[in-house]
């Protein structure tokens, strides 16, 4: 099983997220369960490899 970050946060009655490796993708859940069940399916989707041109941030090491 692999372990992935998110990022979320309580907006009035919403729960809003996104994965840290895809910023672009949020989603929202109404409980924080619902929005950790919505992250999956948008990781299975941004991994599938059915999705074209999708950006991610990556690590640089610099001198």
């Amino acid at each position: 099983m692999k372990t992935i970050k998110y990022l979320y946060w309580k907006d009035e009655d919403m729960w809003l997220g996104y994965l840290e490796e895809y910023p672009d993708y949020w989603t929202q859940g109404k409980t924080r369960k619902e929005l950790e069940e919505n992250l999956r399916d948008i990781y299975r989707e941004l991994t599938s490899g059915n999705i074209p041109c999708v950006r991610r941030v990556a690590r640089l090491e610099v001198a």
